[in-house]
C-alpha cells in the first residue's frame, strides 16, 4: 500500500544525549517523520536512557524504542566494564578506554534493520568528529563505508533504493551544534550526556564528556543547564 501525501520516514538514534538530541530536532526540521531509536548496550550511564524518553516526545517522535544488545558482557570500556575507571579531569591521548568496541556499528546496523521494516531509506545519527573524543566510529570514513555497505547488505538496497546515513553534526563544534539546537527548540535541560550520571541525571563534572559539553556551552554564549553532582569532599 503507497503512502500518499505523508513526510518521508528516517530512524534517529538517539541517546539522550546532547548531540543525539540536536540530530532528532535537525531531521524534523527537514520535515521527516521520526522514528527514534535508543539501545541499551550495558552502559554504565544509564541515566541517558531515560533521558532519550523524554528527548523524543518533546521533540515529537512518532514512535519511540529501546533495543537491548549486551555489549556488556564483552567489557572493555570503561563505559560498560565497573573495573575500568572513567577518567577525569584529564584530555585523552589516542583513543580512550570511554572508546566502545564496535558501538556504532551495532546501533547503525539495528537501525538499519527497523529502516527496513519502516520503509525508511533515512538514518540520522549524532556523531561528531570534531569537539569528540577521538572514537573511530565518528569518522566521514565510517559513516561513508557503512552507507555502501547498508545498500549492499538490504534487500531495498539491491532492489534500488538509495539508503542513506546523515551525520548532520559531524563537522561542527560543540558550540556550533548547541547554538543549531537552540534555534530549533531543543531543551537541552532534558539531555545527560555524562560518563557516569547519577540515577537523577546529575552530572560529575569531571569526564571528558562533561567538559566537552561545558566548554561548547561557554563557546556558543548559552547558559548550561546541566545539573550537576555536589562535589565530593
Amino acid at each position: 500500500m503507497t503512502r500518499l501525501n505523508t513526510p518521508p520516514r528516517a530512524v534517529v538514534l538517539l541517546s539522550g544525549g546532547l548531540d543525539s538530541a540536536t540530530c532528532l530536532a535537525i531531521a524534523r526540521d527537514m520535515g521527516f517523520e521520526t522514528y527514534a531509536l535508543s539501545v541499551a548496550y550495558g552502559q554504565r550511564h544509564a541515566a541517558e536512557l531515560a533521558a532519550s524518553k523524554r528527548v523524543a516526545q518533546v521533540l515529537g517522535a512518532r514512535e519511540h524504542r529501546t533495543a537491548s544488545v549486551e555489549l556488556g558482557q564483552f567489557g572493555g570500556s570503561a563505559l560498560t566494564d565497573p573495573g575500568i575507571a572513567v577518567p577525569l579531569d584529564q584530555d585523552n591521548a589516542g583513543i580512550p578506554v570511554t572508546y566502545v568496541p564496535a558501538r556504532n556499528t551495532v546501533m547503525l546496523s539495528i537501525a538499519l534493520a527497523w529502516a527496513e521494516v519502516l520503509g525508511a531509506n533515512d538514518i540520522f545519527v549524532g556523531v561528531n568528529a570534531v569537539d569528540y573524543s577521538g572514537y573511530p566510529d565518528c569518522r566521514p570514513a565510517f559513516i561513508e563505508a557503512f552507507e555502501r555497505m547498508a545498500r549492499l547488505a538490504t534487500k531495498v538496497g539491491v532492489e534500488g533504493a538509495q539508503l542513506r546515513i546523515h551525520a548532520p553534526l559531524i563537522e561542527l563544534s560543540k558550540a556550533d551544534i548547541i547554538r543549531r539546537g537552540v534555534t530549533l527548540g531543543v531543551d537541552y535541560g532534558l539531555t545527560v550526556t555524562c560518563y557516569q550520571a547519577d540515577d537523577d541525571g546529575r552530572a560529575c563534572g569531571r569526564c571528558e564528556a562533561c567538559r566537552l559539553r561545558a566548554a561548547g556551552f561557554a563557546a556558543a554564549g548559552v547558559a548550561d543547564p546541566t545539573p550537576y553532582q555536589a562535589p565530593s569532599t
